[in-house]
């Protein structure tokens, strides 16, 4: 990876800058703007950095962090650093796998916009809505959900710490996604500060930039200080299971059958693949095939249900547990053991350095070229390959509704996932060669044409703007076609209306189109 010079991070932040960001503030600035010369300034700045490459003295820091209390702050925030030509970069939970939340790779001196203090959750159980906040995260979204009611849920991922800006803005996997669609498809209001600094609903922002934010990857139009969901019915049990084999207990006979059935079983039901070398009891490496579902039933139904169009995987009763809807939370979390007031707590997640990229699978990889995918994972030391359903509601809901572009016709996605201590140079070298490795010869099993991706395991191998004045939409679409597809164009062109002169901007924004007048 190329790194720029970050000594433009290093002049202080102008205190004329800091005067405008707290020039109608009730508080004091210390309690939100912490500069480089403020004592907190490295904890703020690092307290949800989660991944630890993009943490290092190499990578460029920002003139200051900002951690709004009131949307007035962000509102300022805003307004000021496009007076005083600062980017921003806005943050809610901090997975962000490329970075480009709290870090930099072009010249431009930036601020972070870190919204983890504005995380209020307001549910309507009349409505069966709720109002919450970017900085909220899933895991406490689900927790007072739960508490209004044990028969509404929230379709969303299986990491509780993960912020609702970032995952709402990108889509939303989860493990109800073949049942409700993804987090983004139920978002059905939102609050924005644009690049004016005005704070916008759905109504006077308009329908083409409300679309547009459900699904581009956040960041490009502005800033979504809270969402709006429709909570969806969860039953009073639900049944999860993990079933685990391995390459010699016909693992890989199993997921070459998943790759046929996953996406065609109940919407009810998901079932995702994960896959990785473990070491065996003989010392050698070997591949595990897990198996880890949730059903949206009792353990009774579920086991017919797997019966009827699973059987291969011999699933048992003993293998089944029953459980409300908000311990399968805690359960695909691995907080089993803890009760449901950790998700509240916003546990920090381990710091590591670790490296992602993703696929989409319209065609089932053929059962005689699966061998050479499990050997390539194992010449890497813990690489994951995560694939999830889907199918369902999925295949339900036009590809256009929302910029999120993967539905009919996809089978599964894949995300490949590498993690290690070790942070020298060398050792991370060789992580992310191998994920680059795995990434091209997986080219002829995956979507093509453009080959897809989700925004939300953000690649920057896909291509990167230099920097806001080199945005060239057709560079762009190196990027934005694999994620977007046919719908790119169509957020450029909102990017053009809502905010031509690119003040949003980041390495894989979306870039200003402009409607030349007939």
């Amino acid at each position: 990876m190329v790194l720029f010079s970050s000594a433009f991070s290093q002049q202080p932040a102008d205190n004329k800058f800091l005067q405008c960001l707290t020039k109608d503030a009730k508080t004091t600035p210390s309690e939100f703007v912490f500069t480089q010369q403020h004592t907190k300034y490295a904890s703020v700045l690092q307290s949800s950095t989660i991944n630890l490459r993009f943490s290092t003295s190499k990578n460029p820091k920002p003139l200051a962090v900002i951690t709004p209390l009131t949307y007035s702050h962000v509102q300022s925030a805003v307004t000021c650093s496009k007076k005083f030509g600062y980017r921003i970069r806005i943050r809610s939970g901090g997975h962000d796998y490329a970075g480009v939340s709290y870090t930099s790779y072009d010249q431009s001196p930036f601020v972070v916009l870190d919204l983890k203090e504005l995380r209020s959750i307001k549910v309507d159980l009349g409505q069966k809505t709720a109002w919450v906040e970017s900085g909220a995260t899933l895991g406490e979204l689900y927790y007072w959900v739960s508490r209004e009611s044990q028969n509404l849920g929230f379709p969303a991922g299986f990491c509780p710490t993960v912020g609702i800006g970032g995952h709402l803005s990108g889509g939303g996997f989860g493990a109800m996604v073949r049942k409700y669609g993804l987090a983004a498809d139920n978002a059905v209001d939102a609050r924005i500060i644009d690049v004016k600094g005005r704070l916008l609903d759905r109504k006077s922002m308009g329908e083409d930039l409300f679309w547009a934010i459900r699904g581009s990857g956040g960041g490009s139009f502005g800033v979504v200080v809270a969402w709006k969901v429709n909570l969806v019915y969860v039953p009073e049990k639900v049944t999860v299971f993990r079933l685990s084999k391995t390459l010699d207990e016909g693992g890989s006979s199993l997921f070459n059958k998943w790759q046929y059935v996953g996406h065609n079983l109940s919407q009810d039901l998901f079932i995702r693949a994960i896959i990785q070398p473990i070491s065996a009891y003989n010392g050698k490496r070997t591949i595990q095939y897990l198996f880890s579902s949730m059903f949206l039933g009792t353990k009774d139904q579920l086991i017919k249900t797997v019966k009827d169009s699973f059987p291969e995987l011999g699933l048992q009763e003993k293998d089944c547990s029953e459980m409300s809807w908000i311990e399968s939370v805690l359960y695909h979390a691995n907080y089993q053991g803890q009760g449901v007031d950790v998700l509240k707590d916003r546990k920090p997640e381990s710091k590591s350095y670790f490296s992602g990229k993703s696929d989409y699978v319209n065609t089932p990889i053929p059962e005689k070229n699966l061998g050479e995918i499990w050997r390539w994972c194992l010449e890497d030391d813990q690489p994951i390959l995560i694939m999830e359903p889907h199918g369902g509601k999925m295949n339900e809901i036009e590809d256009t509704r929302i910029p999120y572009p993967h539905r009919k016709g996809y089978l599964y996605n894949i995300q490949y996932f590498q993690k290690w201590e070790d942070g020298s140079s060398e050792v991370s070298e060789k992580h992310i060669s191998w994920m680059r490795r795995i990434y091209e010869n997986m080219t002829p099993y995956v979507s093509k044409n453009p080959r897809g991706a989700y925004v939300n395991y953000r690649d920057l191998d896909l291509g990167k703007h230099a920097n806001a004045n080199n945005t060239s939409y057709s560079e762009a679409m190196k990027w934005g076609s694999r994620y977007f597809r046919n719908n790119f164009r169509r957020l450029a062109m909102v990017k053009g209306v809502v905010d031509p002169e690119n003040f949003f901007h980041f390495e894989q924004s979306i870039p200003p189109l402009i409607r030349k007048p007939n």
